[in-house]
Order: structure tokens, then C-alpha cells, then sequence
């Protein structure tokens, strides 16, 4: 096996929108085309996610939740963020970045990925600050002898006073307002937005650590302000797409490298999933510095501390897990389930990233939100004032017994994985391992999500499941014994590890001399929101073919766009568990 050198400028070379479909891709979209007329006729319109209505759009109210006022002042912010972008690109070219600037941006892209925020006077407050931000830039702009394009009014718009004035004036800025748009090129800028909104939930995280690349902040400014370019043309746009993938590796790296270097590499750690007497707290979400900032609020008040959905993996930090002994177990599975077991949960819960879902009466006084979460009518927290939530704990019942039950495993991600690198590849050459499987992304409520399940159960006995992400609990409790002392099912963490996973496919192809494609590594994913398109446009600037995705693909994807993506990558849905592994596996 030979290394190969697969360039985003070969892409672009080989690519091209002149095509009207072929038949790898037979109707695969058909029944998902929405006109400009459609779409701007509705209450609203997102597609943002897997599960938009329909498999085309919502147009009444978001599955997720979110309410027609609520997208609306999504969808303004996005605008005033462009006309942010402009100026802050204006600052560049006269030498100034603006660290106020350049976080704000990514914090409030992150407050527009499904199930964050959902509060319409955070996004008030989100979108004065927003033009505040861009008219101060263009003062600094202009007094540092620069000048600002004023030709797109994302400039130069001024705010309507109140609240129900932005949903009103929010509607020309629609992700159909513009219905001459060529379909193709919509759905690339669409492809880009979403991507962008992904890398900035990354680089949010990461600026909380420190962790920061001004060459990241410079490509959202870049490729926020190419979206208000109306001369941009597909190989334009495909590169700025590959290029968020690209950047979106670095915004991972950096984020690994701030919670590594504040709790240590994860290792291989048994974590409760049962319960123990006593008051209790329920984190979930994916922030670990919003996690420690509980452990601390909490530590020596009778309170253990649990956790739920992507903070699973938090266990397998050294860091965390030595310095609180009230840090024991996990409680519960993926976001989709929280509802019914948020509602049996005797303590008090703290959202932390994205993944909320509407509160249930019955629970709404228990659950606190922070960080770019917000619920209307739930309590939103800062970090350094966590009493409220403490006093909730300590006023419910808790457990009233201990609650024994079976352990999983965490921990795997590249340095632990790497440690034993000398046996896998060892098993590999010997026959003893066959194939490794990345089953990852994201956990929804759609039955076809079984397929993941099926998929693990049907693998060979000689293959080795790495998974991250809450796609994990379609069957995290599977216990598939091991290879040469290597568990069968590997943990490698949070989406926000995703990172880890590449490190791992880089070091095998070092050992065994060959690019990704020409390893026994197959990718099989499942996408729900933001995040999941940003990893996705990471695997695809690695130039990793032959990605399974789904359960379905994205409406946002035009039969030209995806035409292109299966040419060059072989990107396919996914079919059949049975099928798929005989096709991959020969």
C-alpha cells in the first residue's frame, strides 16, 4: 500500500455542478426540493438539522423547539454577524484583530446550533451587541486610515428598538429570502453556514481554555463575509467548504489540547452506571469547565455529582475524577430520551452546552441552565454563582437508596489508544484483529438510528468498534468481550473528541505506510446538527472516502451538490446494517 497525496486543489479540479445527477444517487433527494417560494410563504424555515420536518424543512415550529420568533432572530443575528465579519476583515487588512471581536463571533454563531438557545431576549441582547461590536470596528477601521465595504446592508443596517420589530425586520434575511439564487449555490452556501456554525461551537469551547488560533477566527470572518458575496461561484464556495473542514481540525486540536491540559489525557476508566444514596446533580451537555465548576460548588455538601449524555466521557479525565470523590456515575442516555429521564431524576440538573429539549412542568424548577443555553422561564447560571442550583439539590429528595447496576467503559482516546498501538497493529498482522469500525456522530429519535445498533451487533468478532458521541448509547452497554486484551468497544469520548479519532487513523497510517483510505477502517456515520457537518467537512478535507452517513441525508444538499460528493469521496447512505458490512468488508 502506497501513500497518497489527495489535495483540495485535485478536488476542485475534478469537480463540477454541470451534472444533473447520475445513478449512484437515484431520487435520493427528489422528494426534498423546497423553493424559495415555498419556504418564504411560511411562519419560518430551518433545515439546519437531521430531523427537520419531512426531511425538508420546518415551517410552523422547529422540531427541536424552537418557535418561529425564535428562528427569525436566529436568522438576523447570522445577518448582523456578516456585516460583523466585514468590518472585522476591513480591521485585518490595517492590522487589527479584536479579541472582544473575534470570541463574541463564535460565541454567538454556537447560540444559533439546534437545541442551544432558545430564549428571545438573549438573542436581544446577542444582536446589540452584535451591531455594537461591528459599528465599533468600523470607527477603529476608519481611524487606522481603512476603509469598510458598505455594499451589503449586514453593515449598515440599523436594529429595529424592540423585540417583536427584529422578528418583523428578521424575515428579509430568511435562508430563502433571496428566491434568485441558483438552487446548487444555495445549498453550498447553506453547506458552508451550517459548517462555520459547527467550527465556532469547537472554537467557543476551546477560547474558554485559552486555547486560540487567530488563523481560525480570521476564516470565520473570511467565510462569514463570502456569504454575503453574491459573486461567488461553486469551485469558490467548495473551497471555502473544504477549508472549514480544514480549520475545523485545528479548532478541535485545540479544544483536546485545553481539556488535556486542564484534567490530564483521558484513561481507561469503569464508570456507575447505578446510583448512590444522598442528594444528587445531574450535568449534562459537553463542558467540562462548567462541569469542574460544579464539582467544586458542590464539593463537601452531601451532593454527588453525576452525568448525562456526552458527559459521560468526563470520567475517563484523571484530573477530574482524583481531585472529587463526589464525582461517581452516570445517569441516563442521549439528549433525545432527556424528557422522560430528566422527569425520574430526584435532583438537580445543569444544561451545559448544546442538547436541551422543552422542559416538562414537572422538572422545569429542577433544571438550570449556562453558558449559550438558555430556555425561557428556567434559571439561567454563571459559573461563578452556582448556589441556586446547590440549594435545589439540597431541597430535593436525592436517592433514597443506593442503586447498584453494571459499569461501561471511557477513556480511549488517542493517547490511551496509542499506548497500545505495538498490539494492534501486531493483530492486525496476524489476523487476529480484521477491520476497525468508527461508528460515531450523533443519537436522534428516528427508529432507522437502529441501524447503528444492528450494525455493532452484526461486526465480526474480529473488529474493533471506536465510537464518540452520543451515537455511542445505541448500544454503549454492549459488553463484546476482547482482542489480545484490547476491548472490542472503545469509548474515544465526546463529539468534541472527534479530534482524538483522527490522531488515531494518522498514527495507523504511519504504521502500516499507507494513506486512510488504504487502512481496515471504515467510517460509519450519523449526523443530527451543527457540529456533526463541521466533522464531516473535516473527514472530507483529509480526503477519507467511502463515509457512510445517516440516517438520512442532509435536506440541505442539492442532487447536483451530492452528485459532486459522491464522485470525489464516495460519500453513500447508509443502507442495511448486513448489506453494508458485506460491501465493506468484501
Amino acid at each position: 500500500m502506497k501513500k497518497k497525496d489527495i489535495s483540495r486543489r485535485s478536488f476542485l479540479k475534478k469537480s463540477t455542478l454541470a451534472v444533473t445527477g447520475t445513478a449512484l444517487i437515484p431520487s435520493l433527494l427528489a422528494s426534498k426540493k423546497v423553493s424559495a417560494k415555498d419556504a418564504n410563504k411560511n411562519k419560518m424555515f430551518c433545515y439546519q438539522c437531521e430531523q427537520t420536518m419531512g426531511g425538508r424543512g420546518c415551517t410552523r415550529i422547529g422540531v427541536c423547539g424552537k418557535t418561529p420568533e425564535i428562528a427569525a432572530l436566529q436568522d438576523l443575528l447570522i445577518h448582523t454577524l456578516k456585516g460583523l465579519s466585514i468590518a472585522a476583515m476591513a480591521g485585518r487588512k490595517v492590522n487589527i484583530s479584536d479579541v472582544e471581536v473575534n470570541r463574541f463571533t463564535c460565541m454567538a454563531m454556537f447560540s444559533t446550533l439546534t437545541n442551544v438557545e432558545f430564549d428571545p431576549y438573549r438573542f436581544e441582547d446577542l444582536l446589540f451587541q452584535s451591531v455594537g461590536l461591528r459599528d465599533r470596528m468600523i470607527q477603529k477601521v476608519k481611524a487606522a486610515g481603512g476603509t469598510v465595504d458598505t455594499s451589503s446592508d449586514a453593515v449598515t443596517l440599523k436594529l429595529k428598538p424592540t423585540l417583536d420589530g427584529m422578528v418583523k425586520q428578521a424575515k428579509a434575511y430568511g435562508l430563502f429570502s433571496d428566491p434568485d439564487v441558483n438552487p446548487d449555490i444555495r445549498s453550498l452556501q447553506h453547506l458552508l453556514l451550517f459548517g462555520i456554525k459547527g467550527m465556532a461551537a469547537y472554537t467557543d469551547h476551546a477560547a474558554e481554555h485559552d486555547q486560540e488560533d487567530e488563523g481560525n477566527y480570521e476564516y470565520v470572518h473570511r467565510a462569514l463575509a463570502a456569504l454575503e458575496n453574491k459573486s461567488l461561484g461553486a469551485d469558490e464556495l467548495l473551497a471555502l467548504v473544504l477549508e472549514c473542514g480544514e480549520k475545523n481540525l485545528r479548532a478541535m486540536e485545540l479544544l483536546s489540547l485545553g481539556n488535556s491540559g486542564a484534567y490530564g489525557d483521558p484513561v481507561p476508566t469503569p464508570v456507575p452506571l447505578g446510583a448512590k444514596k444522598g442528594k444528587a446533580i445531574l450535568v449534562s451537555g459537553h463542558d467540562l469547565i462548567d462541569l469542574e465548576a460544579v464539582l467544586k460548588a458542590s464539593q463537601g455538601k452531601g451532593i454527588t455529582v453525576y452525568t448525562h449524555g456526552e458527559m459521560l466521557p468526563a470520567h475517563g479525565y484523571p484530573n477530574l475524577k482524583a481531585r472529587f470523590s463526589h464525582f461517581y456515575g452516570h445517569y441516563g442516555t442521549a439528549w433525545q430520551h432527556q424528557r422522560k429521564e430528566f422527569d425520574k431524576f430526584p435532583g438537580a440538573i445543569l444544561m451545559t452546552s448544546n442538547c436541551i429539549q422543552k422542559p416538562k412542568q414537572t422538572y422545569k424548577r429542577n433544571i438550570f441552565t449556562t453558558g449559550t443555553v438558555g430556555w425561557p422561564g428556567v434559571t439561567h447560571l454563571s459559573k461563578k454563582n452556582l448556589q441556586p442550583l446547590i440549594d435545589q439539590a439540597l431541597e430535593l429528595p436525592g436517592y433514597p437508596q443506593d442503586q447498584p447496576d453494571m459499569e461501561v467503559l471511557v477513556g480511549f482516546g488517542h493517547t490511551a489508544v496509542l499506548g497500545v498501538a505495538d498490539k494492534i497493529v501486531a493483530g492486525v498482522k496476524d489476523g487476529s484483529i480484521g477491520h476497525f469500525f468508527l461508528v460515531g456522530g450523533c443519537d436522534g429519535v428516528k427508529k432507522s438510528r437502529n441501524y447503528y445498533t444492528e450494525f455493532v451487533e452484526k461486526a465480526p468478532d474480529n473488529s474493533i468498534i471506536l465510537t464518540l458521541a452520543c451515537g455511542k448509547f445505541k448500544f454503549f452497554k454492549h459488553q463484546l468481550g476482547e482482542i489480545n486484551g484490547i476491548p472490542r468497544l472503545l469509548d474515544v469520548g465526546q463529539c468534541n473528541d472527534s479530534h482524538s479519532a483522527v490522531q488515531i487513523a494518522v498514527a495507523l497510517t504511519k504504521a502500516f505506510d499507507t494513506d486512510v483510505n488504504g487502512l481496515p477502517l471504515s467510517f460509519i456515520i450519523s449526523w443530527y446538527e451543527q457540529k456533526a457537518v463541521a466533522v464531516l467537512l473535516s473527514l472530507l478535507h483529509l480526503g477519507i472516502k467511502d463515509i457512510h452517513l445517516g440516517p438520512s441525508l442532509p435536506a440541505f444538499i442539492t442532487p447536483n451538490i451530492l452528485d459532486v460528493l459522491v464522485k470525489n469521496y464516495n460519500l453513500t447512505p447508509i443502507g442495511t446494517a448486513e448489506g453494508d458490512l458485506k460491501k465493506i468488508l468484501g
